[in-house]
């Protein structure tokens, strides 16, 4: 029930001081996002190809009883009609799927990570994404998984045993400028960053941790990401690709965050995100611009940002149109020019 004077934060259940974070987020759209945002997440699963085929999965999990029909926007992904405990499902077991949102599923393929490659998931965490990579390379190429915590990448062993990846090594960075970076600059086709975020998009599946954050800890964030850009993009050689992503909603951690990225990095330029789908996904694609956004309202996922840098080669020419900032686009996110 909503009284006439109560105010939206309290109508949408979200702390008042995200209210202007979120409207710049979503204009006239807030109540309908902060509608799905507040209601539950279906269950999603991503397709091992290193062990199973879309439809092969699908079978397999006929057999134990499940039902499972694919997702609307990744190749990869299956969405259960309900929820079960996985862990007692031999698909599962045998690493022919993995739990992961179909959003989560999409900002990793369209990392473009290819056999032969060297990658970087240069924010690991548990190996959720590092899976999706080492999959996509055919698990040929080298794939090193970093992050800043023993702990949360020592949880991704076993997943990667499960999955069968034999490409992957992980690697415990002191801090984003840890001296591995330096080692290794220029080395890496792909560097994938899943930044540390305040999480907005996953509220569905998290809805507790709205409140448990604060002002302070979105320009810690916001802080942070730069920093983890900054210093992920020098291990890339000339044409190689850092692609940002968030589970975030929020201006701020996203669009803000590429257009400083920009500005600080000249040799980069951003590749328009409905391109890179075609190349990678090639099948049906939401509306998208210069950056991927997704939500649960519009496309039934979690929340998430995704942008896609390129190095360009030292000598080219900067007075290319592709080598400034130089036009609006109708999102109101201004980029390099393609």
């Amino acid at each position: 029930l909503r009284h006439p004077e109560m105010s939206r934060a309290v109508a949408n259940n979200f702390p008042e001081w995200l209210e202007p974070y979120l409207e710049r987020a979503f204009g006239s759209g807030l109540q309908c996002e902060m509608a799905a945002l507040n209601g539950s997440a279906p269950l999603d699963l991503r397709v091992n190809l290193l062990k199973a085929d879309r439809e092969g999965a699908v079978d397999a999990l006929a057999a134990e009883g499940i039902s499972a029909a694919p997702t609307p926007w990744s190749p990869v992904g299956l969405r259960l009609d309900n929820r079960v405990p996985l862990g007692g499902l031999a698909a599962f077991r045998d690493g022919l799927i993995e739990v992961q949102d179909e959003g989560s599923q999409i900002t990793a393929l369209l990392a473009d990570a290819r056999p032969g490659m060297r990658v970087a998931d240069f924010c690991a965490g548990a190996g959720g994404k590092t899976l999706t990579l080492a999959a996509s390379m055919g698990n040929r190429g080298k794939l090193v998984a970093c992050d800043v915590s023993s702990r949360r990448l020592e949880r991704a062993v076993r997943r990667l045993r499960r999955a069968g990846v034999s490409n992957a090594e992980r690697r415990v960075l002191t801090s984003e400028r840890d001296k591995w970076v330096k080692r290794h600059a220029g080395l890496f086709d792909r560097v994938f960053v899943d930044a540390p975020c305040l999480g907005t998009g996953t509220w569905r599946r998290n809805p507790d941790s709205r409140w448990r954050v604060t002002p302070k800890d979105l320009a810690e964030l916001v802080q942070r990401q730069q920093q983890i850009l900054q210093s992920a993009s020098r291990l890339l050689r000339p044409g190689g690709r850092l692609v940002y992503a968030t589970c975030s909603v929020l201006r701020e951690e996203n669009e803000e965050q590429a257009e400083a990225f920009l500005a600080a990095e000249p040799e980069f330029v951003l590749l328009p995100a409905a391109r890179v789908w075609q190349d990678t996904i090639g099948r049906v694609m939401p509306d998208c611009g210069r950056c991927l956004r997704l939500t649960p309202a519009q496309h039934g996922t979690d929340g998430f940002f995704v942008a896609i840098f390129e190095r360009q080669d030292r000598m080219e020419d900067r007075s290319s149109p592709s080598s400034g900032l130089v036009h609006q686009t109708d999102d109101g996110f201004s980029s390099k020019g393609m």
